[in-house]
């Protein structure tokens, strides 16, 4: 499904907002997410014992929420991680799990938006953005990545990432992305690839959105250790044969996909999963709803006809009971300013009397 060109949105004070990440172990996942907050959001995985080590882990879904703030903006972050995703032969079951859980953030809101009355704290927990981990195997893609990204590419905006970046020399590196890409073309994957209008959007948003589709997939290396280069603590990693720093540009992407998903972009990843991705999948429920019912045998279309006229009557009886309290208040108050009006004239009324009194007992006195 083509995305329609957005034009970058103003950043908002105060937002929330919501990644998956997804990726088999040992893609630097838990290390990206721990540098992206720079806290230890995520605890590694342990290593299984020979014992265990036959055993199949099953996926699980875990969302955990930290408080960032990016350029004076603070965001509260909800990171939703997918552990024990590709580590077994067949990964039907955690294809299921993951857009399942999607759409049932968006059956969530959906129920949310047909009450007659909203819950005020209800929370929004829809994805905003999927970050797709792929292996730096230096080949392709593989079958998996591409079942996976085509599923999720309806529900949720799917950002290709290379995790462990630095196991691949720099000629490697831009082969692999040219060979990505022309997978993701290939097989109509549709990811988020930071669209724009050359007509509408100013000629600053056009060049940036260049630079980063020219990025994709992001090539990213991640460090929860800082080391002194020149007096200057950097998250980086050692290796025999130099330095890898993460917020290098020449050495890694990580910089610039940390500001599009938590500053420049991330208002136009909010806009696509409201506008685009949810209205598709609510127009979609409702007809499978509306199909599912007619062609169910035990529920006659006069049963759905009588649903919706109760559902009225309903919505009906609820309206004039609140006319109803209103005209009673209103009466009621009413009654209580004809009381006072009614005791200022007898008040009026005496007053008169005693000037009267007293105006005759001044003329006697004469």
């Amino acid at each position: 499904m083509p995305f329609p060109s957005r034009r970058r949105g103003n950043k908002v004070k105060g937002v929330q907002f919501t990644v998956m990440v997804v990726g088999a172990s040992g893609n630097g996942r838990t290390t990206f997410v721990n540098t992206l907050c720079e806290s230890e959001v995520l605890q590694h995985k342990m290593l299984a014992s020979p014992e265990d080590s036959h055993e199949e882990e099953k996926i699980r879904i875990k969302p955990i929420s930290v408080e960032l703030e990016e350029e004076g903006v603070r965001i509260a972050l909800t990171i939703v991680d997918t552990p024990g995703f590709g580590d077994n032969i067949d990964n039907e079951f955690a294809f299921q799990e993951i857009v399942n859980h999607l759409e049932r953030q968006y059956d969530d809101i959906l129920a949310e938006q047909s009450r007659i009355k909203r819950n005020p704290r209800f929370k929004d927990n829809r994805v905003h953005a999927c970050l797709y981990f792929i292996s730096p195997t230096g080949h392709a893609l593989r079958e998996m990545d591409i079942e996976l990204m085509r599923r999720l590419s309806p529900r949720v905006n799917v950002i290709p990432v290379i995790g462990r970046a630095d196991s691949l020399t720099s000629s490697e590196l831009h082969a692999f992305k040219k060979r990505v890409m022309e997978d993701i073309d290939h097989y109509n994957i549709s990811i988020y690839n930071f669209p724009y209008d050359v007509e509408e959007d100013d000629e600053e948003t056009v060049q940036e959105n260049m630079e980063l589709r020219a990025l994709l997939p992001f090539a990213v290396i991640g460090s929860e250790e800082e080391i002194d280069i020149e007096g200057e603590p950097v998250r980086a990693r050692i290796y025999p044969w130099g330095i890898a720093e993460v917020d290098n540009p020449d050495h890694s992407d990580f910089g610039r996909l940390r500001s599009a998903i938590l500053s420049s972009h991330l208002a136009d990843l909010k806009m696509l999963t409201e506008d685009v991705l949810y209205e598709t999948y609510r127009t979609e429920k409702l007809s499978r709803t509306v199909h599912s019912d007619v062609r169910d045998s035990s529920i006659l279309p006069e049963e759905l006809a009588n649903q919706s006229v109760r559902l009225k009557e309903e919505q009906l009886r609820r309206d004039e009971e609140k006319i109803r309290e209103i005209e009673v208040r209103v009466q009621r108050e009413i009654n209580e300013k004809r009381q006072e009006l009614l005791a200022k004239e007898e008040s009026l009324r005496n007053l008169e009397s005693r000037l009267a009194a007293q105006g005759l007992g001044t003329e006697a006195s004469y």
